[in-house]
C-alpha cells in the first residue's frame, strides 16, 4: 500500500511539472519497488530534467521487467542510446528486436545508420525495403544510401524506389544526384537525360551545395570538372588538417628496412586491382621493404584464389576486427608507409587512416582521383593523369612515376588466344567496333557519338559488354532512337578472364569511354592487341587511357576531342589497313614499352617509398616530387 501511495504521489509530482521532486520519490521507490510502470516513470521524468542516459537506462530496466509494455519500453530505450551516442548499447538492444524490424522502421533506420558508420553496407542491405517503404522521408533516404553504397549489389527495383523518393522530393537535387546513380547502373538513358540537365543548370547558377551530398565515385562519372569532384564527399569519414598535424607529430622507430602496408578488400588473384599489382608485389626488394597486406577481403571470394598469397607479403587478416582493432595491429608492425588501395570504391576502410595509423598515408591504384576527406599525404600518378594544373584540386601531394601510374602483370595473366568471329557470334566481314567498360560508364552522350561513327562506316557493327537484361534493352533502345538498326548492334554478357582477352582479339578497335574511362579494362585490350580509342580528358578518371597509350607507344590513339574522336574511328573503319599498322605495333611493344613492365614499375614504385621515408624520417613535411626514370631496357621481357 505504501508502495502504491509513493507511485501515485510520484505520479501527481510529473504530471504538475515537479520533476525534482518526482525524481526523488521514485529514487526512494525503487529501493523497494522496481517494477515496469516505476522505471518507466522515471525513465521520462529524466527526459524532462535533461537526464537522457540515465533515462535510457530506466526504460532498458522497465524492459527487462517483462510487462505487458516490454517491447516499447525497449524502443525508447534504443532511441535514447543512440541519441546519447552509445551506438553499442543501441547496437546491442536492436538485436532483440531483429525479426520485428518491420514493425519499427525507426529502430530500422537506427540500425542502418550505425552499419554504414562502421563499414557493413552489406549487412545493412537486409534492412533496405523496410526503410524504403517507410513514409518517413530520412528513412527513405537511408535506403538509398545503403542501395548506393552496395552498388555492386545492385536491385533493379531500387530504381523504382530512387525515383517514388524523387517523387515526394521533387526540388532536392541531392535526391536527384541519388536517383541518377540508379539510372547510370541500369542505363536508363531517358531519365538521365531529363535530370542530368537540372543538376548541370543548378551548378551552372552556382549552386553547389548539394553535390556534397554526392558520393566520390559516383561524382566521376558525370562531371570531369575537377573542383566539383572535389565537393563530392557523402560516404567519407570526418578529416581536419589537425588531425594530420598530429600524426606527424607521433613517436614512431623507424627501422632498417622500409615497412609498407597495402590495405584492401581486393586481395585475391580475380580481382582486377591484383591483375594489375600482383607481379610488383611479389618483385619487392626484401632487402629493403617489409611488406604487410593487411586484408578485409570476403572469405567467398578469397575462397576462389588460387595463388600464393605469402609471395605478396605478410598477410594479417583485419576483416573481422573493428576499426580501432586494425589501427593497433597496424601500429604494432610498426609501418611506415601505409597504402590504401580502395579510395573510394565498395567496401573501403579509409577510416582508418583518418585514426592515425602510420607516419606516411598513401593514396594507390584504388580511385581515380583525390580521396576526399581522408587524411593522405601522397597520391601516386603520373604526369598524364596528374599534371599541374591538377594540383590546386588535390590536398594530397603529387608522387609521378615517370612513365605510368597504372602498373600491370605480365607473368600471372595468360596471353589472349586468337579465336574467331563465329565464335561470338559477330559478321566477318564487318568492322567491328567494340566496348569492354561498365554500362554504368556509357553516357547517353557517348551513344550518340557511337552511332554517329555507325552511320558514316556502313560496314561496321558495334560490340557491347553488358551488365544486365535491363542496360541491354536500355542501350539497344538508345541506338535505334539514333536511327541505328538492331542488326548491328552486338552484346556480350561477362566471361571468366581468360575467355574474355580471347574474344577481346577479334574486334577491330576498342571504344573509350568518357569521363571515365576504361581503367584495367583498356590494358586488357592492349594486353590482347586491340587498339583503343580515348579522348583527352580533364580528370584523373577520363586522362587513364591516355597515360596507358603513351606507356605502350601508341599515342595517335588519344584524340584532341569529341569530333576528332568519331573523326579518326570513323577514318580507320574505311581504311582498316590503318589500324593494323598500329595494330601490330601494339602486340610488338607489349614486352618493350613500359605499360607491362611489372620490374621497372616497381622499381619506380620502390624509388617513390623511399623518398617518401626519407622525407618523414628527416621530418620534412609532403610535398610534391616526381620520380626519374630508369634507363630505358635495351632487351625485352617476357609474359606468360
Amino acid at each position: 500500500m505504501l508502495n502504491e501511495i509513493s507511485y501515485s504521489a510520484a505520479s501527481k509530482h510529473f504530471k504538475t511539472g515537479q520533476y525534482t521532486e518526482a525524481l526523488s520519490t521514485l529514487n526512494r521507490l525503487i529501493d523497494t519497488k522496481r517494477d515496469a510502470r516505476t522505471y518507466a516513470l522515471l525513465a521520462k521524468t529524466c527526459i524532462r530534467i535533461g537526464m537522457p542516459e540515465q533515462a535510457a537506462t530506466s526504460y532498458e530496466l522497465a524492459y527487462q521487467q517483462d510487462g505487458i509494455d516490454a517491447e516499447s519500453y525497449l524502443v525508447e530505450s534504443i532511441k535514447l542510446y543512440f541519441d546519447c551516442g552509445q551506438k553499442d548499447k543501441a547496437l546491442a538492444l536492436s538485436n532483440k528486436l531483429i525479426h520485428k524490424f518491420h514493425k519499427y522502421p525507426e529502430i530500422t533506420y537506427i540500425v542502418g545508420t550505425i552499419l554504414l558508420e562502421r563499414g557493413e553496407p552489406k549487412i545493412a542491405r537486409a534492412l533496405k525495403s523496410i526503410l524504403m517503404k517507410s513514409d518517413t522521408v530520412e528513412h527513405m533516404k537511408l535506403g538509398a544510401r545503403i542501395a548506393i553504397t552496395t552498388w555492386d549489389l545492385f536491385d533493379p527495383k531500387d530504381i523504382e524506389t530512387a525515383r517514388l523518393l524523387l517523387a515526394k522530393l521533387p526540388r532536392q537535387q541531392a535526391v536527384r544526384l541519388m536517383y541518377l546513380v540508379f539510372c547510370r547502373e541500369h542505363s536508363k538513358f531517358d531519365a538521365i537525360e531529363k535530370h542530368q540537365p537540372m543538376i548541370d543548370a543548378a551548378i551552372a547558377s552556382g549552386d553547389t551545395s548539394f553535390v556534397s551530398f554526392d558520393g566520390t565515385f559516383f561524382n566521376i562519372h558525370w562531371t570531369d570538372d575537377e573542383h566539383i569532384n572535389q565537393l563530392a564527399r557523402s560516404n567519407t569519414p570526418a578529416f581536419t588538417p589537425e588531425m594530420t598535424a598530429r600524426r606527424h607529430q607521433m613517436a614512431h622507430q623507424w627501422g632498417q628496412k622500409i615497412r609498407i602496408g597495402y590495405i584492401s578488400s581486393d586481395l585475391f588473384d580475380k580481382h582486377a586491382t591484383m591483375k594489375l599489382i600482383r607481379r610488383v608485389l611479389e618483385l619487392h626488394d626484401r632487402d629493403r621493404f617489409e611488406v604487410t597486406l593487411f586484408c578485409h577481403s570476403d572469405p567467398d571470394l578469397l575462397n576462389t584464389n588460387v595463388a600464393d598469397r605469402t609471395l605478396w607479403g605478410d598477410v594479417v587478416t583485419i576483416r573481422d576486427m573493428t576499426n580501432e582493432e586494425a589501427l593497433a595491429e597496424i601500429r604494432a608492425r610498426n609501418i611506415d608507409i601505409l597504402v590504401d588501395l580502395k579510395g573510394h570504391t565498395a567496401g573501403n576502410r579509409t577510416a582508418i587512416f583518418n585514426m592515425g595509423a602510420a607516419p606516411v598515408q598513401v593514396a594507390w591504384i584504388g580511385f581515380p582521383g583525390s580521396t576526399v576527406n581522408v587524411d593522405l599525404d601522397y597520391v601516386i600518378g603520373d604526369h598524364y593523369v596528374l599534371p599541374d594544373s591538377s594540383k590546386p584540386h588535390y590536398y594530397e601531394k603529387f608522387v609521378r612515376l615517370p612513365e605510368t601510374y597504372q602498373p600491370n602483370d605480365p607473368l600471372n595473366r595468360p596471353l589472349a588466344k586468337q579465336i574467331t568471329r563465329a565464335d561470338v557470334g559477330l559478321p566477318e566481314d564487318a568492322f567491328v567496333f567494340a566496348s569492354f567498360n561498365a554500362n554504368r560508364k556509357i553516357t547517353p552522350r557517348t551513344v550518340e557519338l557511337w552511332s554517329e561513327m555507325l552511320k558514316r562506316a556502313p560496314n561496321s557493327v558495334i560490340w557491347i559488354l553488358h551488365n544486365s537484361q535491363e542496360s541491354k534493352a536500355n542501350i539497344l533502345a538508345k541506338f535505334m532512337a539514333m536511327g541505328i538498326s538492331a542488326k548491328r548492334v552486338f552484346f556480350m554478357g561477362k566471361l571468366e578472364f581468360e575467355l574474355h582477352l580471347n574474344r577481346i582479339t577479334v574486334a577491330d578497335l576498342g571504344l573509350d569511354t568518357f569521363p571515365v574511362n576504361g581503367h584495367t579494362t583498356t590494358s586488357e585490350q592492349l594486353w590482347s592487341g586491340l587498339p583503343v580509342l580515348t579522348v583527352k580528358g580533364n580528370n584523373f578518371a577520363s586522362r587513364v587511357s591516355e597515360s596507358l597509350l603513351h606507356a605502350i607507344g601508341a599515342p595517335e590513339l588519344i584524340a584532341e576531342n569529341e569530333a576528332a574522336y568519331v573523326d579518326q574511328a570513323v577514318g580507320y573503319a574505311l581504311d582498316p589497313s590503318t589500324i593494323r599498322d598500329i595494330r601490330a605495333r601494339i602486340d610488338a611493344n607489349r614486352f618493350t614499352k613500359p605499360l607491362f613492365d611489372a620490374e621497372r614499375y616497381c622499381r619506380h614504385l620502390e624509388a617513390a617509398y623511399e623518398t617518401m621515408s626519407k622525407q618523414a624520417r628527416a621530418g620534412i613535411a609532403p610535398d610534391h616530387f616526381d620520380v626519374a626514370a630508369l634507363p630505358a631496357r635495351t632487351e625485352p621481357f617476357h609474359g606468360n
